[in-house]
């Protein structure tokens, strides 16, 4: 299995609108002051800073080194954990993740290790990516893999589940589900499609090897006539499930 690796700086540049969206998400979340949350995937920290700023005394965890150290150089309690190996104990009014839980493969795990964390009557709210996210751009690197010879999986490090198969793990995981959707969101790219495939799908393109740069040219050709409009601006087919879920 290919690790996806992150670079808290590229991050910020070129895909910073990923913490801009998520503050909606906030809204459903409604932290109080003096609650204990979790901020699950905390990346560099910026939604985690929105919590402290409601009152809330925020733990972050990440499993990308570079997301912590920028983190914990803000200011924030930041650690460097793995979402689906949480090790805490009952301590969590509400757990918050965004943009996050798509990376993370064994999604019961993750909400078992929730589900631990929360007190009782606890609440998990968050958002990632749903069933058909990035769509084109997927179909688009897996066809190039094929072509050139490389691994296609690799064009997709994560995983994005229907509404009804992420109801069925919070159930299983003894949550009542308070609201649930997903919705499509086209997400203009500030700085086009090749940033995002760089922050976003960098080890599919580095397994060709010398050949990296052809295949950069190949996918972004061929996502070109249905992600690029007449004045040359990139748009990401993004679909988001967002939830609120309660524990029993």
């Amino acid at each position: 299995m290919v690790i996806q690796s992150w670079d808290s700086k590229s991050y910020q540049r070129d895909t910073g609108f990923v913490s801009v969206y998520g503050e909606d998400v906030l809204g459903w979340l409604e932290p109080k002051a003096g609650e204990r949350i979790l901020d699950l995937g905390c990346g560099d920290g910026v939604l985690t800073q929105k919590l402290v700023d409601a009152g809330a005394e925020v733990v972050g965890v990440d499993l990308s080194e570079s997301f912590v150290e920028t983190a914990q150089a803000a200011g924030l309690d930041a650690r460097v954990m793995d979402g689906e190996k949480l090790t805490f104990d009952s301590e969590f009014d509400a757990v918050f993740t965004n943009a996050a839980m798509h990376w993370m493969l064994d999604k019961q795990a993750v909400v078992d290790g929730v589900a631990r964390a929360l007190k009782p009557g606890g609440r998990f709210v968050g958002e990632f990516g749903g069933f058909g996210n990035v769509a084109a751009l997927l179909s688009t690197m897996r066809a190039v893999g094929d072509f050139m010879d490389g691994d296609p999986e690799i064009a997709q490090p994560g995983e994005y589940p229907t509404v009804k198969a992420f109801t069925a793990m919070l159930e299983q995981g003894g949550f009542a589900v308070e609201e649930i959707t997903t919705f499509y969101r086209p997400t203009p790219l500030p700085n086009a499609v090749r940033s995002w495939l760089e922050v976003m799908r960098k080890p599919f393109f580095e397994q060709f090897g010398d050949r990296e740069e052809e295949a950069y040219e190949r996918v972004i050709k061929a996502l070109e006539p249905c992600l690029c409009d007449d004045e040359g601006n990139w748009i990401a087919d993004y679909v988001r499930l967002r939830f609120h879920a309660k524990l029993a």
